[in-house]
């Protein structure tokens, strides 16, 4: 059954990914109009996410951060789609980096590197970073249960030279990258929310106290890699800029969670300055009643 779904959903998938951004965005706009008047697909979760988050906005207000963020859903979905056909050159145009020289820096010092970021703006484009730094690169990532759309991810997102690595296999592939001598930028997607009842660690984000991924900073610590926030920009439709802020450069002198919290600290900047480019369908604060009355303090991450 798996194999029939993909079969039948790829020649789709391929005639957009052909399609030239003008009538991307056509469709795009008639994808918002089913997703969002129609389907009313997951509403009711990002309403709640903007009335939790945004208490002192008006209904006004929240109504229209909703809507730019269905059109950008929309356009973000068929973006990642045309990812597929996209030349380097275009990608290129599209997805820029304002101050390489904060990577170039640490690689001129033989240092690899772990670059975090949160489900905003265009996630799916970074891979447009490889041609731009000496280290290869390598995205962590949660496999999808449909094995045939998760090789065809993997293929699309590694098309201009990204590897992908399933987060069980991340400390072992650091370790023989290490080993080898290799320079790498590691990319991580860092916003994402844990189980309650496995979680090591709460804070507040968004003046919400839930509880936070550690992961990161863990790998961080633990094989010595600088931690950098990589901040992504909507400059108009279709169009990013990134740049990046060094979080910690020897994360193993860095109190525990610092990393973490600084890390959540700037995609809270980033979704004041533009909150319609945030992934409001994500329930990331569906455990915010549950933190234990005490939160014990953890030796290590």
């Amino acid at each position: 059954m798996q194999r029939v779904s993909f079969l039948l959903a790829y020649p789709l998938l391929w005639l957009i990914s052909r399609l030239p951004f003008r009538i991307l965005y056509f469709l795009s706009d008639m994808l918002f109009f089913l997703v969002y008047r129609v389907i009313r697909y997951r509403r009711k979760v990002v309403r709640e996410n903007l009335n939790l988050v945004f208490p002192d906005k008006s209904e006004h207000e929240l109504r229209t951060i909703e809507k730019k963020f269905y059109t950008h859903l929309c356009d973000m979905f068929l973006e990642m789609v045309k990812t597929m056909g996209i030349t380097r050159q275009e990608l290129d145009r599209r997805f820029t980096f304002s101050n390489l020289e904060v990577l170039r820096s640490l690689e001129e010092q033989g240092k690899s590197v772990m670059l975090m970021f949160p489900h905003y703006a265009s996630w799916e484009w970074v891979i447009s970073l490889d041609p731009h730094v000496q280290g290869r690169g390598i995205a962590i990532y949660q496999p999808i249960n449909n094995k045939y759309f998760d090789q065809w991810v993997r293929k699309v997102r590694g098309k201009f030279g990204t590897t992908l690595v399933t987060t069980r296999e991340t400390r072992d592939c650091i370790r023989q990258n290490r080993k080898e001598g290799n320079l790498i930028t590691y990319g991580i997607l860092s916003d994402q929310s844990p189980m309650a009842g496995k979680a090591r660690y709460w804070a507040p984000f968004m003046g919400i106290t839930v509880p936070m991924h550690v992961g990161a900073e863990a790998i961080c610590k633990q094989m010595d890699l600088p931690a950098i926030y990589l901040k992504i920009r909507k400059l108009k439709r279709g169009h990013y800029q990134g740049s990046f802020v060094l979080l910690a450069e020897n994360p193993d002198g860095v109190p525990d969670y610092e990393i973490t919290d600084a890390f959540f600290r700037e995609v809270e900047k980033a979704i004041a300055e533009a909150p319609e480019y945030y992934f409001w369908t994500h329930k990331r604060w569906k455990h915010r009643n549950k933190a234990p009355a005490e939160i014990p303090a953890e030796s290590e991450p």
